[in-house]
């Protein structure tokens, strides 16, 4: 299953859904796909995709938040999938696309080449619901499952190590930042 393929098919299910993107790969694919003011591609801090979507989750609990992330950056903050246990929102899906390298860097296989399993990781660490899936139908339908299921979930999706000729959006930081910013404020303004 390639990364991209993976989330073309959720894509229409992430319009009225907070995103969070690791960067690399996962953010400038998804932005290939179609910007969304709901959508913060994290930049420059790697590691903590799950950490800022746990914030916003905690923050929003009427709201549901969606991160995805990478098996360098998940591997990089072990340490996030026990806070993610801690906390337990159940209005959060963390998806995380294991290419079993850091493919935004040059390719570097992780430890997941060789036998970690961030699934078994995540479920020891007290995530309550996990799943690791292989193809395109079971990805989508363990997405569809943790969204269904009002529950924290990490669904680590194997996925091949191929992705976007360029491994940047071509909205800045500063841009990307303020303008989620404005959506959330817009959003939380409206649910009141």
């Amino acid at each position: 299953m390639r990364r991209l393929d993976a989330l073309q098919a959720v894509y229409p299910r992430l319009q009225d859904r907070i995103v969070v993107t690791i960067m690399g790969a996962v953010a400038a694919e998804l932005q290939s796909i179609g910007h969304r003011h709901n959508f913060f591609y994290l930049q420059h801090a790697m590691g903590l995709a799950s950490s800022l979507g746990l914030g916003i989750a905690l923050a929003r609990p009427g709201e549901h938040v969606i991160v995805f992330d990478g098996d360098g950056s998940v591997l990089m903050n072990l340490g996030g999938l026990t806070t993610l246990a801690r906390y337990r929102p159940r209005n959060m899906t963390h998806v995380v696309f294991d290419n079993e390298s850091l493919l935004s860097v040059g390719g570097f296989p992780t430890a997941t080449s060789t036998g970690s399993d961030i699934r078994a990781i995540a479920s020891a660490a007290g995530v309550p619901r996990t799943a690791t899936v292989r193809t395109l139908d079971e990805f989508t339908r363990a997405f569809d499952e943790a969204l269904a299921a009002r529950d924290l979930t990490t669904i680590v999706a194997k996925v091949e190590a191929v992705g976007p000729s360029r491994y940047v959006t071509d909205l800045s930081l500063l841009e990307n930042r303020f303008e989620f910013q404005r959506y959330l404020n817009a959003h939380s303004r409206a649910s009141h």
